[in-house]
């Protein structure tokens, strides 16, 4: 578990950072936790924003993709889910203890 000090961190380096994919319509499927799974393991750290038209609770596609991609879910903000998750080939952030 991130302690708030490394959310704080995590916040701040996100913040400049554009969101990469999108929830929509159809929700998190297989196909989209594996390819966010990928894209954390290259940058460590992203944004996905979930868009006006999907159907679920931008808290439950939160729940979703940290269980599917095994990430910490930084934070929610707007339609925007902040996640982070160690890479173990391409380490770039070392997060304050």
């Amino acid at each position: 578990m991130l302690t708030g000090k490394q959310k704080r961190f995590l916040r701040s380096k996100a913040h400049h950072l554009s969101p990469i994919f999108q929830v929509g319509k159809g929700g998190v499927n297989e196909n989209m936790l594996k390819q966010i799974t990928e894209a954390l393991e290259a940058r460590e750290l992203m944004k996905v924003t979930v868009l006006q038209n999907c159907e679920e609770d931008k808290d439950v596609i939160a729940d979703q993709l940290v269980e599917g991609t095994k990430a910490e879910l930084v934070q929610i903000i707007g339609n925007i889910i902040v996640l982070y998750k160690e890479s173990k080939e391409n380490k770039q952030l070392s997060l304050p203890r």
